[in-house]
């Protein structure tokens, strides 16, 4: 299909549209929904996964595609940097698309809170990652130095910190605003959406992690919103963030839809097939790994079906075809290869992946996903109860 598409003219998706408009309502409605009790009770496998997880599927994904280009089964050369910027953009996971085939195949509350925060974290970070790279190329690789390296590696914690800060704080102002508002319901939900938009804004305009900065004010506003605004608020907010955070996801895979068809593509067998290969098999590996050392420390441990799954959710979607898109071509000649690429693997992922996990599973075990044991500390506020 893509080798043999039309081309046609079509509309395109800009930096600014993805940025400033589709990008903050899904990220807004997954750090709003998400319940924090459990988020934080499984912070430590949340970060294991959502931030070593996804910084291994990169440099595992880059320096595999490296090294196959160097071995010339590409038949053309890709420099070292290009590599890594389409790496950091491919490892992006699709959290709707996840998550919707999680509510179908009914998977227990843990493994989803798991899954939802580390599919949040893999947002940010890959972002991050794609914007280090970005510099990197346009530094130069031969022009790069330790210092530019320092540089980048800081700049990673001061973006993920200062973005997380940004958003707390938004997220307190918020919780201190709605206090007030007791005879004005009717603006509640309006000072809700501007105070989670103004944290994206403030981190951005600080060049800050504009995710996190949302992610964490959406979580932060949560434990006071849901005290001080009204019910009918509450119902207003949670339908209002599911409606733009789908359409946001569907206008972008609108656009995935148009460029297929409108775009010439330059199509390499190779290339196509190790990326689709390397995805899957990293997301196997890191799930693996990271399961296991997860597993030392945690009382509800992830069984092997929870891994399972855990691997095979790894859906490629809406932000990988984004950035793909913003990548300069002027700067990056093989961008047209790239995208052609992502948008095989996001097809791939999507369709395959996506239609044969619930059986997959039922297969397996799906009785098991099904059951919820109770944490410690479950239990312990229900003997408190008693």
């Amino acid at each position: 299909m893509l080798r043999h598409a039309a081309n046609l003219h079509g509309p395109s998706l800009t930096p600014n549209t993805f940025f400033f408009y589709m990008l903050p309502p899904i990220i807004l409605n997954a750090g709003y929904l998400i319940p924090n009790r459990k988020f934080f009770e499984n912070i430590t496998t949340i970060l294991l996964m959502g931030v070593i997880g996804t910084l291994f599927n990169i440099a595992t994904i880059g320096s595999s595609l490296w090294a196959c280009g160097q071995a010339g089964i590409f038949g053309i050369d890709i420099p070292f940097l290009h590599i890594f910027l389409f790496s950091s953009l491919i490892a992006a996971v699709n959290p709707v698309a996840v998550l919707t085939v999680f509510e179908d195949i009914q998977v227990n509350e843990v493994l989803q809170i798991v899954v939802f925060g580390e599919l949040l974290l893999n947002y940010a970070v890959t972002i991050v990652m794609y914007h280090m790279f970005q510099v990197y190329n346009e530094i130069g690789v031969d022009e790069i130095i330790t210092v530019d390296i320092a540089a980048g590696v800081g700049s990673f914690f001061v973006d993920v910190l200062g973005g997380s800060f940004i958003g707390i704080t938004w997220g307190f102002l918020a919780g201190l605003i709605t206090r007030c508002t007791d005879k004005v319901r009717v603006v509640e939900p309006i000072f809700i959406f501007a105070m989670a938009y103004m944290a994206y804004l403030n981190a951005e305009i600080f060049h800050m992690s504009g995710i996190l900065a949302i992610t964490f004010c959406g979580l932060t506003v949560k434990n006071y919103v849901e005290q001080n605004v009204s019910e009918k608020s509450r119902t207003t907010i949670e339908y209002t963030l599911k409606i733009l955070s789908f359409s946001a996801e569907t206008i972008i895979f609108m656009f995935l839809g148009v460029v297929t068809v409108s775009y010439e593509h330059e199509w390499n067998t190779w290339f196509v097939l190790l990326t689709i290969i390397f995805c899957f098999v990293y997301r196997i590996l890191g799930v693996l790994i990271l399961s296991a050392l997860s597993n030392a420390f945690r009382v509800q441990k992830l069984t092997k079906v929870d891994q399972f799954v855990m691997s095979y959710g790894g859906l490629r979607g809406a932000v990988a075809f984004a950035l793909v898109l913003l990548v300069d071509e002027d700067r990056i000649p093989l961008q047209p290869m790239f995208l052609t690429t992502t948008i095989a693997v996001v097809f791939f992922t999507v369709f395959l992946q996506g239609t044969t996990i619930k059986p997959l599973v039922k297969i397996l075990d799906n009785k098991h996903l099904n059951q919820h044991k109770p944490t410690m500390e479950e239990n312990s506020h229900e003997l408190e109860m008693v």
